[in-house]
């Protein structure tokens, strides 16, 4: 983004638009922070700006990834999907990324209002690869990392903030535990919030209290039993998309 300091008239109508604050008044002059702006181009499609000081650029690369994650109306090239880019497993019926055994893991670092460096992402994607985890294919982060087994990122683009991305993986399910501990530990050093979802292989008889269901898979009794309060407001995924051979994803 740019602003036209010489169109601006100071009056601070697009302040409220930012979801990460780059835009601030600074002593009654509105500036625009470009290291804390996530190219999410809201203020610009807000049309907020009585004057047009507010402009697009044209974004070159390393911050072009700015906008590949937090502009609602950009694609990402990976996988051509707009938004964060990725579907996690809102389509595991097709694809079976998360199969019987396994746990399918989702870590959003950043959200409005606060945003996220790549350099925090990393932090995640370094912390996961040792415990032996599996990224998925085909996703944003996934396709930024030199290296996977190592969850290394492309050093041209740490510097770089966005509203939040989402880091996909699996990992049997007897690693859950290694993870949950890895995670908080992790946790402490990111400069942003963090939250994590996992995902199973559905079982069609679940007693939430019992530790583990008839499949011996967590149930919200056994995260419990981890230090964490999974969130009530939970979701089914009901895909209709061609069933791949193996089972449906929760």
């Amino acid at each position: 983004m740019r602003l036209d300091k010489g169109l601006c008239t100071d009056c601070g109508l697009c302040l409220v638009t930012c979801p990460v604050g780059a835009l601030r008044d600074d002593g009654g002059t509105v500036i625009l922070d470009l290291d804390r702006c996530v190219e999410c181009h809201a203020c610009f499609r807000s049309d907020r700006c009585p004057v047009g000081a507010l402009e697009q650029d044209e974004l070159a690369w390393p911050r072009a990834v700015r906008a590949m994650f937090s502009d609602p109306f950009g694609k990402h090239p990976s996988t051509q999907h707009m938004g964060r880019g990725t579907e996690e497993v809102k389509t595991n019926d097709v694809t079976n990324l998360v199969t019987p055994g396994t746990a399918g893991i989702a870590i959003e670092p950043g959200r409005p209002g606060v945003g996220a460096s790549l350099r925090d992402l990393e932090k995640i994607t370094r912390t996961l690869a040792p415990l032996g985890v599996t990224f998925a294919p085909k996703t944003p982060v996934t396709s930024l990392m030199t290296d996977p087994t190592t969850g290394a990122l492309r050093p041209d683009i740490l510097d770089e903030r966005v509203l939040s991305a989402i880091v996909e993986c699996t990992a049997p399910v007897e690693l859950v535990p290694a993870i949950v501990r890895a995670l908080r530990e992790v946790a402490g050093s990111l400069d942003t919030v963090m939250s994590v979802a996992m995902f199973f292989a559905a079982d069609r008889d679940v007693d939430p209290d019992a530790d583990r269901d008839t499949d011996g898979l967590p149930t919200p009794a056994y995260f419990a039993g981890l230090g964490l309060e999974p969130s009530i407001w939970g979701k089914t995924n009901m895909g209709l998309g061609r069933a791949s051979q193996g089972g449906v994803g929760r």
